[in-house]
């Protein structure tokens, strides 16, 4: 292979580095991250957080679902392959600014943002529907569709056994959700020291999870003046090169993501500074922490009132043991 063969190969492999890198909250455990993604879906769900739900999970099922070393887990799967490039399944895209010139209308961006929504909402009835295949025509635990020696493998769409299937569902809401609080300016405020503008936008500046996020809710008003920041195909090359409008040589930026993440910083011991421009702002990445944790507990919440609403309170019970214990069938009746 020539050097001109091996550039394009070269350019998918800087892609996917950047790609990591801005996405969203944390998944892995370098390049500034520290699996922000996992830290917070464990304070969510896992029966070790001290605000465990009652039905928590177990250390093995919360590995599979918040992921562990080396493993980017269930929550973390959006972060790798044909996930990273769609902007739905991180809130991402959302942007407006009002501005003359601006190329892209306020319907726009919340048809973006909803998008996002409807994505979430998509994958909860997934999950609904394969919890299923959970249990036999005798209403028992199935034990071949529970992961045990062979963990479950989080790529592509079929996952192989019906607890990952329901998992690999579950963790692409909760990446999506939390990315919204990441991503939008639903929690935060501007930088105080700058004027207010399109490197520092307006903030909405809301203390937990956003109601509009509610799945219960059938077409929910959407907020007004949330955005979310643009980062296009240009900008996995670095962000100061992405999102243009107008002249070519001289374009403009849009609302970036640059500009509003607030997607890594200290979580555990305790939370922490934030350490994005818009998250070292005030207590912007502590606020997008703590509304993501709280949404997190209430779309799992979400996931057992709707199985219960389709599988009545036995066998929806069942389910949920089977989705998170590490050894239903021996733990669940």
């Amino acid at each position: 292979m020539t050097l001109n063969q091996f550039k394009p190969a070269l350019r998918m492999v800087a892609v996917a580095g950047a790609i990591l890198l801005t996405t969203g909250f944390g998944t892995i455990n370098s390049g500034g991250q520290n699996s922000e993604h996992g830290r917070i879906t464990r304070h969510a769900l896992s029966c070790e957080s001290a605000t465990a739900p009652a039905a928590c999970f177990q250390p093995d099922s919360m590995d599979s679902l918040a992921g562990s070393r080396g493993d980017f887990g269930a929550v973390g799967a959006p972060d790798r392959g044909r996930g990273m490039l769609t902007s739905f399944a991180h809130c991402s895209a959302g942007d407006y600014f009002d501005t003359p010139g601006y190329p892209r209308s306020r319907a726009e961006a919340e048809a973006s943002l909803t998008e996002c929504r409807d994505y979430m909402l998509d994958n909860m009835r997934h999950a609904v529907l394969d919890a299923a295949d959970l249990l036999d025509e005798d209403g028992e635990i199935r034990s071949s569709q529970i992961p045990t020696y062979i963990s479950c493998v989080y790529a592509g769409q079929e996952h192989g056994r019906a607890k990952c299937n329901v998992l690999a569902h579950l963790g692409r809401i909760l990446h999506a959700s939390q990315d919204f609080y990441s991503h939008s300016n639903w929690v935060d405020q501007p930088d105080p020291a700058r004027p207010t503008g399109i490197e520092n936008p307006p903030g909405l500046g809301n203390f937990g999870r956003a109601p509009w996020l509610d799945l219960r809710v059938e077409n929910p008003a959407f907020p007004a003046n949330l955005v979310s920041g643009c980062f296009d195909m240009a900008s996995f090359a670095g962000e100061d090169t992405g999102c243009l409008y107008g002249d070519e040589a001289a374009g403009t930026h849009r609302l970036r993501h640059l500009d509003l993440n607030k997607d890594t910083g200290t979580i555990d011991p305790r939370i922490g500074e934030g350490t994005t421009a818009r998250g070292a702002i005030a207590d912007n990445f502590e606020r997008a922490v703590l509304a993501a944790i709280e949404d997190s507990a209430d779309k799992w919440a979400t996931f057992g009132e709707m199985l219960e609403a389709t599988y009545g309170p036995s066998q929806a019970a069942l389910m949920i043991c089977a989705i998170t214990h590490d050894d239903p069938t021996d733990d669940c009746e």
